[in-house]
């Protein structure tokens, strides 16, 4: 049996089968094969090859249209050379004469072709050496990636171990079929985590080179509240598990027997618990926990699953959907969050050396003003059939959201005029997500009718740590003081302007927090569905005044390790009993 420990992204424990989803960076197996498999692995090559170019032509023809004739004019050397029999032919024959798999037939020839290139010395000819290999890496994802179609048609349980899991792999599984999952790369809300959170899937990231010590088929157990993943492990071992697992399905069962009271405290004081959503079809499950509607659809889903920017009926019919659902219950939708996704820079010409620091969320809307304009015509659309509110992410400037409003009104009067229907009572508010955001809270309360703190990324750019970094995993908390008082600052801006302000980053469904959220003054949360029950627990245990304290007492504090030891203490007050999911961080 072997351990690996990685960091708890969603809790639970499973026990199952491996399922290894390979990825075209990690080592290229040198394997043999017999002489019946050439015209398989033949095929395999013809097919990545073909794929690849309907990539880059779709690439060149957008580049063409966002860019002109000559930033287009790079790509028709990366086709070329796809469709150059003095590169194919190589590959082909090393196939059938050394009889070895395809990857390693590929790979081994690009590096030789790129090789030649960077030998040549002049700066022309490195850059053509790092085209090759950009074109090996798309091929190699073709060929690699396989394994990726292959989720989509799972037909039995497993648990997904990977190197990394992109959003559009993690949107696009067949969910009925996954257990778990466990990484080598991620943190805490990067987007495999939420997306896990949000489906109720154990998962556990950041677990080093967890890819590599498990074979297909091996058992494996994912503990999510500790964040442990274990290897092979003994019979005891199992044993012990499944009376863990045991355990915790009682006590989340009794949970949900309150999910039809109110999250109301103890001293009559009502909170609203709204759902984080990435599809329509999880609001069911946002319900069925005792949610009271969406403070969150995430719509760069739209996106991320289908690889190719959503039509204004795509969007139409999405939210619609979504409204339909819930019944007259409130939706915010976050307009598109993009940029510093594998989705937009494998798009670019040049991708960003700093996405996150770049051209993302209402920047990247900004700048890309046609896609915008679609998503925000078929949100007005759409609000005809219940209420929406709309939400701007990342801004960090006046300006921006004044552009955003402007744009808009803009789309509305083109409605008008097209005598199409729209929503009248859309109301305007943005993410506060990043420290000038904050500071500024009381500039901004003038231009929205609510915020929402999202404290993902207000934790990232507060604490300039990157939150899908493993090695800093131990750096990103929510209880740091300048985190606490950033949220504070907010929440005083918005009482003045009596602007409608609530939470929902991920430390909304984190029950250490919840007394102190509630005593800064929040009284809207929106967090992960399957994490509502535990919060409204928490939220009908207290009474305002004792949150008020707690509040009081952690901005006396210095330190993040000073909080969490308080907010440990003062939760385990509650409910000293529960299995590990109170008292996680």
């Amino acid at each position: 049996m072997e351990v690996v420990r990685g960091i708890p992204v969603s809790s639970g424990i499973v026990i199952g089968r491996v399922f290894r989803l390979g990825k075209a960076e990690q080592r290229v197996p040198h394997t043999n094969i017999t002489a019946d498999g050439v015209e398989t692995e033949l095929e395999r090559v013809h097919e990545a090859f073909d794929r690849a170019i309907v990539d880059l032509e779709g690439l060149r023809d957008r580049t063409k249209v966002q860019l002109g004739a000559e930033p287009a004019k790079i790509f028709e050397f990366h086709v070329g050379l796809l469709r150059d029999p003095s590169l194919r032919h190589p590959i082909e024959a090393r196939i059938r004469e050394e009889l070895i798999v395809a990857e390693w037939a590929v790979a081994d020839q690009f590096k030789a072709v790129a090789d030649q290139f960077a030998s040549l010395g002049a700066e022309v000819f490195a850059q053509k050496s790092a085209d090759i290999l950009d074109l090996d890496r798309r091929v190699l994802d073709h060929l690699m990636g396989e394994s990726t179609s292959r989720l989509a048609r799972l037909d039995e349980p497993v648990i997904i171990v990977a190197h990394e899991l992109t959003p559009s792999q993690t949107a696009g599984m067949n969910r009925s079929q996954i257990l778990g999952f466990a990484t080598d790369l991620g943190g805490r809300t990067s987007h495999v985590s939420i997306v896990a959170r949000a489906v109720d899937i154990p998962a556990v990231v950041g677990c080093q080179h967890v890819s590599q010590r498990v074979e297909n088929g091996d058992q494996i157990i994912i503990d999510g509240d500790s964040g442990t993943v274990l290897v092979r492990p003994t019979e005891e071992i199992l044993e012990e598990y499944r009376t863990r697992q045991s355990a915790v399905s009682d006590y989340r069962a009794s949970l949900r027997k309150s999910v039809g009271l109110k999250a109301e405290t103890s001293d009559g004081v009502e909170v609203s618990l709204l759902g984080n959503i990435e599809f329509p079809d999880e609001i069911p499950a946002v319900l069925e926990n005792g949610g009271g509607g969406v403070g969150l659809y995430r719509t760069e889903f739209l996106y991320l699953t289908s690889g190719h920017e959503p039509t204004e009926e795509d969007h139409f019919l999405a939210y619609r959907t979504a409204i339909e659902h819930l019944e007259g219950r409130p939706l915010v939708i976050r307009t598109q969050d993009l940029g510093a996704d594998k989705y937009t820079q494998e798009q670019a010409e040049e991708p960003e050396r700093n996405p996150f620091l770049g051209c993302r969320s209402i920047r990247y809307s900004l700048q890309n003003l046609d896609g915008f304009k679609t998503q925000l015509r078929a949100i007005l659309r759409a609000a005809t059939a219940g209420p929406v509110k709309v939400m701007f992410p990342l801004v960090s400037t006046v300006m921006e959201i004044r552009q955003a409003k402007m744009l808009l009104a803009d789309v509305a009067e083109e409605l008008d005029e097209e005598g199409i229907e729209r929503g009248h009572e859309v109301e305007v508010g943005m993410m506060v997500e990043v420290p000038s955001a904050a500071l500024m809270a009381r500039a901004f309360s003038s231009e929205v009718s609510f915020f929402s703190i999202g404290t993902n990324d207000l934790i990232q750019y507060t604490l300039a740590v990157d939150r899908g970094n493993e090695r800093v995993a131990n750096l990103y908390t929510g209880a740091s003081p300048a985190v606490i008082q950033l949220i504070k600052n907010v929440i005083r801006a918005a009482r003045r302007r009596d602007v409608d302000v609530s939470l929902c980053g991920e430390v909304a469904g984190e029950p250490l927090y919840t007394m102190l959220l509630l005593g800064l003054g929040l009284r809207t949360l929106s967090l992960v569905p399957n994490q509502i029950p535990v919060i409204k627990a928490i939220v009908r245990s207290v009474t305002i005044e004792h949150c008020e304290r707690v509040a009081r007492k952690v901005g006396t504090f210095d330190s993040e390790r000073q909080v969490l030891n308080y907010l440990r203490d003062e939760l385990r007050k509650i409910d000293p009993g529960s299995p590990g999911g109170w008292t996680a961080d």
